[in-house]
């Protein structure tokens, strides 16, 4: 970080309580100093295993949507990133998610890494709550070639709820 964006960081995070402010300065770093990024989803794989094929041909697998995010790798080379999308859910309604997420990356060579890791998000869903906003975290993994990403995360459930395979792509800009 350089000396004038420490001393930035400092300030914003100086009325944060002490167990918070590392939080806070990561998030300043990742906002003021991160790599914007385009977010594109497409894909919702039901798992096969814990749905019947009836089940799956009721629901929406394709995932569209969008949105953009803001990326961080930090001294380590692991990343960190803000991000905030909508797409068509399994019953086709728009969800909206918000969230952070940390890869703990390897790099494979000179333009590629590989990264697996963790979200945490809000997104709201009709079917879920009324569409009242609620938390949630999952399992991230992501291989980047260059400025182009595809990453997935693995929705859990029980039988013929959840265990939903989520794929997006990314594209640094």
């Amino acid at each position: 970080m350089h000396n004038s964006s420490a001393q930035q960081v400092t300030k914003t995070c100086s009325g944060w309580p002490s167990w918070s402010k590392a939080a806070c300065q990561r998030l300043h770093q990742i906002w003021a100093e991160g790599d914007n990024e385009l977010y594109l989803t497409g894909y919702a794989w039901h798992n096969r295993y814990t749905y019947n094929k009836d089940r799956v041909k009721k629901y929406n697998e394709q995932a569209w949507g969008s949105g953009l995010g803001k990326s961080y790798y930090d001294k380590d080379g692991d990343w960190h990133g803000l991000y905030a999308f909508a797409f068509l859910d399994s019953h086709k309604n728009l969800e909206p998610i918000a969230g952070y997420a940390f890869l703990k990356v390897a790099a494979l060579n000179e333009y590629a890494r590989f990264g697996l890791g963790l979200s945490v998000f809000i997104t709201a869903r009709p079917d879920l709550y009324n569409n009242i906003p609620f938390p949630g975290a999952l399992p991230w993994a992501s291989f980047s070639y260059r400025r182009a990403s595809l990453s997935a995360t693995y929705i859990p459930g029980s039988r013929g709820a959840g265990n939903v395979l989520f794929l997006l792509g990314k594209w640094v800009i």
